[in-house]
């Protein structure tokens, strides 16, 4: 279906299509149309979430009203925002990232050719530090886009028996784009992939939750039992929850949950002293694990260290109070068995127990990162992470993997291929299209990948392929087609041939989208394009009556060949007495055309004539000197004129029967009268040939003329 980018999980189409049967709305359409109405109507999107109805009425043929409608009727039908529903909700949400990635994206490639025009003169090479830099910023940008996690606003008074906070459900496109960050945009960052892994699963184990078993999920489940649980410490639940959430990192959900144990209720204080000293001690342990990483976000626990020697030691020092804990003598004071079983147990965890790690988890990658947090604290970027990770999944298979971890794994291979169909496959052409530059930042194997020209492609490259296939996604639909020329031009093998398709493909008579279509052949020189779709505009309102409209696009377009053309059709209309109502009827085209012959071609001819008319009919309505005067030279210019068609030589001359017959005196001299005779002359002989056009004038009209013109010359040459 044209227009969807992607039809796996996320709402991520422009126009989202949902097989399921859902109840329609109904809209009452007032056109004030009289039956009979055609069984046609068009229907297009107008601004905002307003449709365009043009409904089309049916001939009356048995009607010979003057006021008998013909054509139909366009309307604009607003659609309510309770109304529009969740899937035109969805489509403008995805329409928001679609714009909101053209400006970054075209930033980028402006930088990247302005580096590599740089390295050319420096003869050196074409990326440096500097481009994974815009990169990172790029990727940032792009993040931004795809939405902020939004909870509820902060209560005064928290309750102490909300585990999660409860905020918006996160994308998997957003976090498919995280991972390609953490591991190929930020480069700086390398040292702290375990504890970006760490946070990127606090954020999105959610979404595993709907396929896979989470740890998440149990917490989840937990939380909604907790209300009716009075000593949660007598619950394997609870201990459940409290090992699952350590294993993976949420420190600050393990220690509020470790202070639900009962001994730190007022009324136990005196009787669970050590039962409560060892809870308390696990807690702070918990609370001061230290962290390779440059910061935390707010209320999230740990000691932070961004130099790698100080992280070693204080790591060593920390598993020692861990150890020195573990061999207290106070676990033999404590008399609550579960208690000490399960600190017992969350000791263990800490210590990088491998089998308690593995049945506190739920599915592999949270195996995953708890060896990262425990068992591999020191690892730092891609180092054996691909054989660990299959390790883990041996520990921990699963059945049907979601797309995510299908992601994971091909990033953690390092295999540019099997990343570039998973997000294909799994997140569609927008996410391919934008997700190259990430892939090939900082890589010259990915980049020799996905910029090699293939034979099996036609001679393109892997990245411009995806390119062109997300335009045609965009070009596809009327609300996006305008920004698929930003991906075209950066496709230097095919982009500028497509464009001009594209282009030319647009409605050129709709004029918002003609006007957008002349701005982007200005920014690309494309000024062929641009003249031919104002001349297809010009012809089109000509075609269809508005022919104002019509000659202005033509003239934009300098189109001299088809204005004279226009010309020719006027002059059908034009070329008659002056008693005609037609004149009246152009009168505004010819005004509109002008004088200047370098933009109207041939329709100079039809500016003159409009002059001489209205001359003529200030002399008919009695104002007779300084018209009669001003009509006698414009008669003498139509007739000098080149541009004058030979055919309305005659016309002229019988308009102008009352200016040869002037009683006061002659308005034209000698010269002027021979000039005339002279045409007239001419035009007796072109009547001989066979493709001469008579015109429809009265049968005495040439006799008429050639009599006032004999009479007005020996009048002006006694007069002389």
């Amino acid at each position: 279906m044209p227009g969807l980018l992607t039809s796996s999980g996320d709402s991520s189409s422009i126009v989202p299509y949902s097989p399921e049967p859902n109840t329609p709305t109904v809209y009452t359409l007032h056109h004030g149309l009289k039956s009979p109405i055609a069984p046609r109507l068009s229907i297009s999107w107008s601004r905002g979430n307003s449709l365009r109805v043009t409904v089309f009425r049916s001939p009356n043929t048995t009607s010979n009203s003057i006021d008998d409608e013909s054509g139909g009727k366009v309307v604009d039908l607003k659609l309510s925002g309770e109304d529009v529903g969740s899937e035109i909700t969805d489509a403008a949400r995805w329409r928001r990232i679609v714009y909101g990635s053209v400006s970054p994206f075209a930033h980028l490639q402006n930088k990247k050719n302005a580096m590599a025009a740089l390295s050319e003169l420096r003869h050196s090479a074409p990326y440096d530090g500097e481009w994974s830099k815009y990169v990172l910023e790029y990727s940032k940008e792009i993040n931004s886009l795809l939405g902020n996690k939004k909870s509820n606003p902060i209560s005064l008074i928290e309750d102490p028996k909300i585990v999660l906070k409860n905020v918006e459900e996160p994308s998997s496109l957003k976090a498919a784009w995280e991972l390609l960050e953490i591991f190929y945009a930020d480069k700086q960052s390398h040292p702290w992939i375990p504890e970006q892994l760490v946070d990127w699963l606090s954020d999105y184990d959610t979404l595993l939750s709907g396929q896979v078993p989470s740890i998440h999920l149990r917490l989840v489940e937990f939380q909604a039992e907790l209300i009716s649980i009075h000593e949660v410490e007598n619950e394997p639940k609870y201990w459940q929850a409290i090992s699952s959430a350590l294993a993976v990192g949420w420190l600050d959900i393990v220690v509020k949950l470790l202070r639900l144990h009962g001994s730190y209720h007022l009324n136990q204080l005196g009787t669970r002293e050590t039962e409560n000293g060892l809870v308390e001690a696990v807690a702070v342990i918990v609370s001061k694990m230290p962290r390779m990483r440059t910061d935390l976000p707010s209320g999230k626990l740990g000691e932070c260290y961004y130099n790698k020697s100080d992280f070693m030691r204080a790591w060593e020092k920390w598993r020692a109070q861990i150890t020195k804990l573990d061999c207290s003598a106070f676990w033999l004071q404590c008399s609550h068995h579960q208690t000490k079983e399960n600190l017992k147990n969350l000791l263990q965890i800490l210590l990088g127990n491998i089998s308690t790690l593995s049945s506190a988890t739920c599915h592999w990658v949270e195996l995953y990162i708890a060896h990262f947090l425990y068992i591999r604290p020191f690892t730092s970027g891609l180092e054996s992470m691909y054989v660990l990770a299959q390790k883990c999944i041996q520990l921990k298979p699963t059945s049907s993997p979601h797309k995510l971890m299908r992601l994971m794994l091909g990033i953690l291979e390092e295999n540019t291929e099997v990343v570039l169909a998973e997000c294909s496959r799994s997140f569609g052409p927008w996410m391919i299209a934008h997700a190259t530059e990430l892939l090939t930042a900082g890589s010259i194997e990915a980049e020799i990948l996905l910029k090699e020209e293939r034979d099996n492609l036609g001679g393109i490259s892997i990245e411009e392929s995806h390119r062109l296939v997300y335009a045609q996604v965009l070009s596809s639909h009327a609300l996006t087609w305008q920004i698929a020329p930003i991906y075209l031009i950066s496709c230097t093998k095919h982009g500028v041939g497509l464009l001009e398709i594209l282009l030319y493909k647009q409605p050129a008579y709709h004029s918002q989208v003609l006007l957008k279509n002349i701005e982007i052949c200005r920014m690309y020189d494309l000024d062929s394009v641009s003249s031919n779709a104002m001349k297809i505009a010009g012809v089109h309102h000509w075609k269809h009556g508005r022919k104002g409209a019509g000659v202005f696009w033509l003239q934009q377009a300098r189109d001299e060949v088809r204005l004279n053309r226009i010309a020719q059709k006027l002059f059908d209309f034009v070329g008659k007495s002056i008693s005609d109502e037609s004149f009246e009827q152009w009168e505004g085209l010819i005004e509109l055309l002008g004088s200047e012959s370098r933009t109207a071609g041939g329709l100079e001819f039809l500016h003159k004539y409009r002059d001489f008319k209205k001359s003529l009919q200030q002399v008919q309505d009695g104002i007779l000197n300084d018209a009669a005067r001003k009509a006698g030279e414009a008669i003498i210019s139509l007739m000098k004129n080149p541009s004058t068609p030979q055919r309305f030589w005659l016309p002229l001359l019988y308009d102008s029967l009352k200016l040869l017959n002037w009683q006061e005196h002659p308005l034209l001299n000698a010269s002027q009268t021979n000039l005339l005779l002279n045409k007239l002359q001419e035009l007796s002989v072109a009547r001989l040939r066979p493709d001469f056009i008579e015109v429809d004038l009265p049968p005495n009209a040439l006799s008429s003329v050639r009599v006032a013109l004999a009479t007005n010359l020996g009048r002006a040459i006694l007069e002389e």
